[in-house]
């Protein structure tokens, strides 16, 4: 029988990614797994993160665990979880005369109250998809008699490259570059996730590309301390499979803990720089997540040194509360209480060529990937 233990840095095989997609090694560690656990108490698990949501659709790894591992998705899309009221933000800004909304490009197609960005760009609104927050500080310095404001939209993971992105504007002199900071952050989303009783999660996969930056110790006072097992995963099959398996042994031998499964990539104390990086630009305040509400500590906030660039406060824009699209069930998708599948407009009125909510738009959302991979 093939090892079941995580591929060694050393293999015969030098493409690492190869080594974790290897079915002998899936297929060892599934029956393992199932060993561990019975259909009639399924294991039921959340992973956090969209890449993780596609990975497990598009490699079937729902239906291989079987009826032994329940896996419900998160809220790990930063797009899905963006509100309606700061997407109505956006949108206001998008109108204003002399603004320049620059945004990833997964956020133009996200429908708000009344339009999406994209509808306000055929409108005449002036909209750009960049790839980086540096490349909306390049479109400011290329229009210095417009205000440019980046919409700055992600986790942990994208929020080191707006902080970088202000600094560059910064040193270079760029004054007319601002922020409308949607950013997010993780483990206190988690904390509240635990906190609702309704949910009955036993585990979490947590997140690969966060973990790298935040690192292992950032969740052991949210899960850890409240007695939740979880385990930080890679993306490919094996890496995730791993990471149930490490939970399944957990619970079973009655210990709490969050393991590492990822560690060629992440380190107890993430990434140092990336970290310092938010420090330095960001404080972290009470941020409104669609389908969670909201949450102390779980936004990101311009430090004062850096409010000339707060397009909130520079441009005088507001989120207001405002109300899912009707029928949607992006929130109860986005909380883990409902599967896609079990939203009355999934595949009929909700495609992802005519999107009524944000979890069927990104190509990390949870709805888009069950429509493309598990229909």
């Amino acid at each position: 029988m093939a090892t079941v233990a995580e591929p060694a840095r050393e293999a015969r095989n030098p493409d690492l990614t190869r080594e974790f997609r290897r079915p002998d090694l899936a297929r060892a560690i599934l029956d393992r797994i199932k060993a561990r656990l019975t259909a009639a108490q399924p294991l039921r698990l959340m992973e956090v993160c969209g890449t993780h949501t596609v990975a497990i659709s598009r490699s079937g790894l729902r239906s291989l665990l079987g009826p032994e591992v329940d896996l419900v998705s998160g809220p790990g899309c930063p797009v899905c979880v963006t509100s309606q009221g700061d997407i109505d933000a956006m949108l206001e800004l998008a109108g204003r005369s002399g603004v320049i909304v620059a945004t990833y490009g997964d956020m133009v197609r996200v429908p708000g109250s009344r339009r999406s960005l994209l509808e306000a760009r055929a409108a005449g609104a002036r909209v750009e998809v960049v790839y980086s927050a540096l490349d909306a500080v390049r479109l400011a310095a290329a229009n210095p008699g417009d205000k440019v404001v980046f919409l700055g939209v992600g986790f942990e993971t994208t929020a080191p490259g707006t902080a970088l992105a202000m600094e560059a504007a910064e040193h270079e002199g760029v004054r007319n570059f601002l922020i409308y900071s949607a950013h997010k952050l993780v483990p206190p989303a988690l904390a509240a996730l635990v906190a609702d009783p309704e949910l009955g999660i036993a585990g979490f996969i947590l997140p690969g590309h966060v973990s790298v930056v935040i690192g292992r110790r950032a969740y052991l006072e949210p899960l850890a301390a409240r007695r939740i097992p979880a385990a930080i995963a890679g993306f490919e099959p094996v890496d995730i499979l791993l990471a149930v398996d490490r939970m399944a042994e957990m619970l079973g031998a009655g210990r709490t803990e969050v393991a590492n499964a990822y560690a060629r990539a992440v380190a107890e104390e993430g990434n140092p720089l990336a970290r310092a990086a938010i420090e330095r630009c960001f404080v972290p305040v009470t941020a409104t997540w669609r389908g969670l509400g909201e949450i102390p500590g779980s936004g990101l906030a311009l430090r004062p040194h850096l409010a000339a660039r707060d397009a909130r406060e520079k441009l005088g824009v507001a989120a207001r509360e405002a109300p899912d699209p009707p029928g949607c069930s992006c929130g109860d998708v986005l909380r883990g209480k409902i599967k896609p599948t079990a939203c009355p407009l999934f595949g009929g009125p909700c495609t992802p060529t005519a999107p009524v909510g944000p979890c069927m738009v990104s190509t990390e959302g949870a709805c888009a990937a069950y429509y493309r991979y598990e229909r």
